[in-house]
């Protein structure tokens, strides 16, 4: 089964992406969930993105990589939204890695080196209408034409973290499928 870490979004480690490791963790595979705010959880979108503001969207993915440090090196990163910084940068960076599930959003690989790793399989996840994933979408479709093992899927609505159950963006149908596609590529790896 797959080593995991998953970082979360911008709202903090709430209680439903403490949800989402557990359905990873009832599948087999082992799951760490970083707090990258230091105990902090956020009622908002816009609350969250204020403390990440004045924390620095560095010092919270380098939080991320300082996080990893001690995990094995053939980890799967997972990221939700934010979460994205620094599982992109250690899926892209970090030697070993087996993985990456881009969750909400896609950074632009060049933001973290030259080229996605040829040996590091790669899932985006988010909604086709979501405002915030409308910003990362060329960058996804990029990240599709570079990599051969990569795959994006697109789930109806608007909502921008549909994946967290303790949120009112919560789409069940929508994340019960992520959470069904997750545990097939961690199965794979």
């Amino acid at each position: 089964m797959a080593e995991v870490a998953l970082f979360h979004h911008s709202q903090g480690l709430t209680p439903g992406v403490a949800a989402f490791a557990d359905e990873l963790r009832a599948a087999g595979h082992t799951v760490h969930t970083p707090d990258l705010f230091e105990g902090r959880t956020f009622g908002s979108l816009e609350e969250g993105m204020g403390y990440v503001e004045q924390v620095g969207f560095g010092e919270i993915t380098e939080r991320g990589v300082r996080a990893a440090e001690p995990l094995p090196r053939d980890t799967v990163y997972v990221g939700f939204s934010l979460g994205v910084l620094p599982a992109q940068k250690l899926a892209q960076t970090r030697a070993g890695a087996r993985g990456a599930l881009l969750v909400h959003a896609c950074i632009p690989v060049s933001e973290f080196g030259a080229a996605w790793p040829a040996h590091v399989p790669v899932q985006v996840h988010a909604k086709e209408a979501d405002p915030f994933f409308a910003e990362d979408i060329d960058a996804a479709r990029a990240l599709l034409s570079e990599c051969a093992d990569a795959e994006m899927f697109l789930y109806p609505g608007d909502q921008h973290l549909f994946a967290d159950s303790s949120l009112p963006s919560h789409d069940p149908d929508a994340a019960k499928l992520l959470t069904q596609r997750a545990i097939e590529f961690l199965g794979s790896r």
